[in-house]
């Protein structure tokens, strides 16, 4: 009887141990809603895109920053984590209308500081408190791309316009000390990262990959031989980087060593361009891109692919044995994927009967639950897991 009841009690504290463990059901998704089918074109519609954030069983929507929308023609977008899970990134933009009609008759952007103003905000999940750090000691009008820089609590990432080319920049936690990394040279950079140890960047430039030590310098061109290569991003480890490479709309999911060398084709997205309409009317920019993205492991890779009519999602090895884990009805168009914290499951976007709305799958057995149910005319899109409480990383 001593003996079994002592092996009851360690059965409790075994269960009670893994019941405290951090999992991702418990986390918060932030993720983006806008209109999709309004009329006057692109802006119309892009200024209704707001900020939200639910539970990850899809309970509790809310809007995040609510304060920020303090201007019409302003708009919010859901960015990222704090690697404590506590704050949000959120980009606040404004166009004026005179710039958005214009854009819409010469089918262009066109970036100015009369028409634009685009800044980055941390935002207090607990309190709401926001705090605009790419306006402190401004370089730019147009800030985006904020990330919190591994292994120093100090530094932040972000991507600044400056003389009309996007640049990698760094920044003290106070928003100060803004420094280009990327100070010899003039190309527009963008899909700017830091590894997990912090020691190194990576970014694409006139969709040419390349990589360099935390300040910029040692700078290495990532040879493929194609002429679009797009968003880099290291793995968890960072030991390899990731990104498609290709042709303009017929790129696929490469890897190389974290020294450049060694390059991979993974996969095949069957004929897809990796762009996901994101409106219902038409959009001069062409879309949103849908690239590839790592598992919580580092072992497999993300991404969606052509079958048929459809786009699923598929995952595939290093060494590039891949599985198909959607098969969904026809039409179907799945853009977005992205993992969580815990590696169990996986949230993507996924358009059905003509509405775009987020879903996340349980990986073990392929069971499915929608986190959003949006109306015809809206969409819900660019989902971000909060990192595990406790974990105290999101990379």
């Amino acid at each position: 009887m001593k003996s079994l009841l002592t092996a009851v009690l360690l059965l409790s504290l075994v269960t009670i141990t893994l019941g405290d463990e951090p999992s991702s059901a418990e986390s918060l998704i932030g993720y983006n809603e806008h209109r999709t089918n309004l009329t006057g074109g692109r802006h119309a519609n892009v200024i209704t895109n707001r900020a939200m954030i639910v539970k990850a069983d899809g309970t509790e929507r809310k809007l995040i920053g609510s304060d920020l929308l303090n201007e019409v023609g302003a708009w919010t977008q859901f960015a990222g984590w704090s690697p404590d899970g506590n704050t949000a990134v959120v980009l606040r933009a404004w166009e004026s209308a005179e710039n958005a009609q214009w854009e819409e008759l010469h089918k262009t952007f066109r970036f100015t500081p009369e028409g634009w103003l685009v800044d980055s905000y941390l935002i207090d999940v607990a309190t709401g408190k926001a705090v605009n750090l790419t306006g402190v000691e401004r370089i730019s009008f147009y800030n985006s791309g904020v990330f919190f820089w591994p292994n120093d609590p100090t530094k932040l990432g972000f991507t600044a316009l400056i003389n009309g080319a996007s640049k990698p920049y760094r920044m003290d936690r106070d928003g100060r000390n803004k420094t280009d990394l990327m100070k010899n040279s003039s190309g527009f950079a963008y899909g700017f990262s830091s590894s997990p140890d912090g020691s190194r960047i990576s970014y694409h430039e006139n969709y040419q990959v390349y990589l360099a030590d935390a300040d910029g310098s040692n700078r290495i061109h990532v040879q493929t031989g194609h002429p679009f290569v797009f968003v880099p991003t290291w793995s968890p480890d960072g030991k390899w980087l990731l990104f498609v490479s290709g042709e303009h709309y017929n790129c696929h999911p490469h890897i190389v060593r974290a020294d450049g060398t060694g390059l991979q084709k993974l996969a095949d997205r069957g004929g897809y361009r990796g762009v996901m309409e994101f409106l219902d009317v038409p959009d001069y920019h062409g879309g949103s891109s849908d690239v590839p993205v790592w598992s919580t492991d580092g072992g497999s890779i993300f991404y969606t692919a052509k079958v048929g009519n459809n786009v699923e999602l598929f995952r595939v090895t290093l060494d590039g044995q891949s599985e198909q884990l959607t098969k969904s009805e026809e039409g179907t168009l799945h853009y977005h994927p992205k993992p969580s914290p815990d590696g169990k499951s996986i949230a993507y976007g996924s358009k059905r009967n003509g509405v775009r709305n987020l879903f996340v799958m349980r990986l073990l057995d392929r069971n499915e639950h929608a986190l959003t149910d949006v109306a015809v005319g809206q969409a819900a899109m660019h989902a971000h897991w909060q990192p595990l409480k406790g974990v105290g990383s999101d990379r």
